[in-house]
């Protein structure tokens, strides 16, 4: 069949490859993301605003403070702060998300890593932006109360950190062969991080103020899986991968409360859920959202390596001018015609 560059058309849809949308989590966030495109791309700007209303209905007021401090040069609140980190990247992955469909882009899978797949559970169908949006309140509503920590990226496996790891710091993530992520409640994840860098192990703290993907974060989430079984869910339209079991996710799986309710405490094995959709077909890759966290990870497997699949993500690597924004996407749209993924735009 040969590579998916080899199947590069002139904007038919001959031969059209997969696409993927990737939709980064907890880590991605920075101040002003994607905010470049807001009042400039309509369909992006929409879906934002569309966020902060459902916010404002919910909260009385806080979706104008979240939209004041994500456009905000110096916002109000810390954008690693749970209750800025989350809802920005849930809202900034879903519009994105729905951006490239406004270009007929129709993805034919999504793999969301931590709130990502809160996003992606909106753009297949699962769950209305409505009742994502509750859902995201209730989390940070009861996060609010967990204790203070965060996440250590480490270059290394998991068996290779085991001897360091205690009960209160885990292993939070696995986003790729050598990449895994700690997580655990401060000072326990710093005492960790000073054993490791002694012992010459490269390690990155990441942005965030909470310790997620770790027992830590569990007696603040107690009650969440009541407020998940109010929702409504449906059958995923769009093929959703999940994170936490490396499979699509079926109509049992989405109509469990338990299943959501624990994605704040449970690890994300990113990496196992890309290797298994790589295995079964090749494809374009679009990260949608902020940096190129995820497309960065994918650019790591053999597929993409060997140039059966490939990556287009939609934004700048790092914070930028708001042209550069806009320059990335308007970029990531003619890679992605040039596939014969777009045609006739959808809302």
């Amino acid at each position: 069949m040969g590579t998916v560059a080899d199947r590069r058309t002139t904007g038919t849809v001959a031969n059209r490859p997969t696409m993927v949308l990737l939709l980064p989590g907890q880590g991605a966030q920075h101040p002003r993301m994607a905010t470049g495109l807001y009042g400039t791309e309509p369909v992006f700007t929409a879906a934002m605003d569309e966020v902060f209303g459902l916010v404002d209905t919910e909260t009385a007021g806080e979706g104008e403070r979240l939209r004041a401090d994500w456009l905000s040069e110096h916002p109000a609140v810390d954008l690693d702060h749970v209750t800025r980190s989350q809802p920005l990247l849930f809202a900034v992955d879903h519009a994105l998300g729905r951006l490239v469909r406004s270009w007929g882009a129709r993805p034919d899978a999504l793999l969301g890593h931590s709130i990502g797949e809160l996003a992606g559970a909106v753009l297949s169908g699962v769950f209305t932006l409505a009742d994502a949006t509750r859902l995201v309140l209730d989390r940070i509503r009861l996060l609010a109360d967990a204790p203070p920590g965060g996440m250590l990226a480490v270059a290394a496996t998991p068996q290779e950190l085991a001897p360091f790891l205690d009960g209160d710091v885990v292993v939070g993530a696995v986003n790729a062969p050598r990449q895994t992520v700690l997580a655990g409640p401060d000072p326990a994840l710093e005492l960790v991080h000073k054993a490791l860098e002694a012992q010459d192990f490269t390690c990155r703290r990441l942005p965030s103020l909470s310790p997620f993907h770790s027992p830590a974060v569990g007696p603040a989430l107690a009650g969440s899986e009541a407020a998940v079984a109010a929702l409504p869910s449906s059958a995923p339209v769009i093929a959703l991968h999940s994170c936490y079991t490396a499979r699509p996710l079926g109509q049992e799986d989405v109509a469990d409360p338990l299943y959501w309710a624990r994605q704040p405490v449970a690890p994300v094995v990113f990496w196992s859920a890309l290797d298994a959709l790589l295995s079964e077909r090749d494809a374009v890759l679009v990260e949608a959202g902020p940096g190129q966290g995820l497309a960065q990870l994918a650019r790591r497997h053999p597929a993409v390596r060997a140039g059966r699949s490939t990556v287009v993500p939609l934004l700048p690597a790092r914070p930028g001018p708001p042209e550069r924004d806009r320059a990335s996407v308007e970029a990531a749209r003619e890679s992605l015609a040039s596939y014969g993924l777009t045609g006739e735009p959808s809302r």
